[in-house]
């Protein structure tokens, strides 16, 4: 296969790995999927955070300046209104 090919097709799960209920910026609890010593060969600023509260209020403490504010964020939503 050429390197510079891109892959198709499906690919097999190779490891699965249980999110890690924390708090990040001003005290915003979330669970992070990617970011943590259990996917020791991501880059320590590729995170995926899930953030899974309705509560506005939970937000209100942000995320103040840290090392790599500024990066792009990737949103999605799988729900909701």
């Amino acid at each position: 296969m050429n390197p510079s090919s891109p892959r198709t097709g499906a690919r097999p799960v190779v490891r699965t790995v249980q999110g890690l209920v924390t708090s990040d910026g001003g005290g915003v609890t979330l669970t992070r999927l990617i970011g943590t010593a259990r996917l020791d060969l991501v880059d320590p600023f590729l995170m995926l955070d899930a953030f899974g509260s309705d509560a506005p209020d939970d937000y209100l403490a942000g995320f103040p300046s840290h090392p790599h504010r500024g990066f792009e964020a990737v949103t999605y939503l799988l729900a909701g209104r």
